[in-house]
């Protein structure tokens, strides 16, 4: 097996344990859950926060975990992977509180320009969100100004969620590729 192909496979045992965790319920609290959304009304949240990408370092927050034989001649290193466990602040600064992680993954996709294929799990860690998660899986065109991605999913207070994020870079060094991203959040759910 490949490290990509195991990768891949890790990251969805990863979405298989999250589901199985978000499901894994009393049968009365999700029968009540789903009593009150035939009678609920949607709900649209708009949250606000910075994800902090940081390859470089002791202790970084995202690393390469596979790559294709041409990704180091690609001017867009096409067929690079990585895998990221990164913190979400309330402002840009590293010190700023902490919300809540976002772990997932990242392959260079785009042969022309530079486009990442972006998987991740939005985990909130404090306010009304605490222990709620949105998924995002969309097309991540790093150099334009503002990137949006649709929202697929989500548990706790946001399931049967969907919706779209806006990513706009914040700050990006070109040579340790760290960055930190700004990201504007519009999430529709019960």
């Amino acid at each position: 097996m490949t490290k990509l192909a195991l990768v891949l496979l890790l990251f969805s045992l990863g979405m298989a344990m999250q589901l199985v965790q978000s499901t894994n319920n009393e049968p009365k609290e999700i029968d009540k859950w789903i009593q009150k959304l035939h009678h609920g009304e949607e709900k649209v949240s708009r949250l606000h926060f910075y994800f902090h990408d940081t390859l470089s370092g002791k202790n970084p927050s995202a690393v390469e975990v596979a790559e294709a034989s041409i990704s180091k001649k690609s001017p867009t290193s096409f067929g690079l992977l990585n895998i990221f466990d990164d913190p979400l602040t309330e402002g840009p600064k590293s010190t700023s509180k902490l919300v809540g992680q976002a772990q997932g993954l990242y392959a260079s996709a785009g042969q022309q320009e530079l486009g990442l294929l972006l998987a991740m799990n939005v985990f909130f860690t404090t306010g009304k969100f605490n222990g709620s998660s949105l998924t995002i899986l969309g097309r991540n065109a790093v150099f334009h100004s503002i990137r949006e991605m649709p929202i697929i999913g989500g548990t706790g207070a946001f399931r049967l969620a969907r919706g779209f994020v806006q990513a706009k870079t914040h700050f990006l060094n070109l040579t340790s590729g760290d960055a930190i991203v700004e990201y504007h959040v519009v999430a529709m759910h019960y």
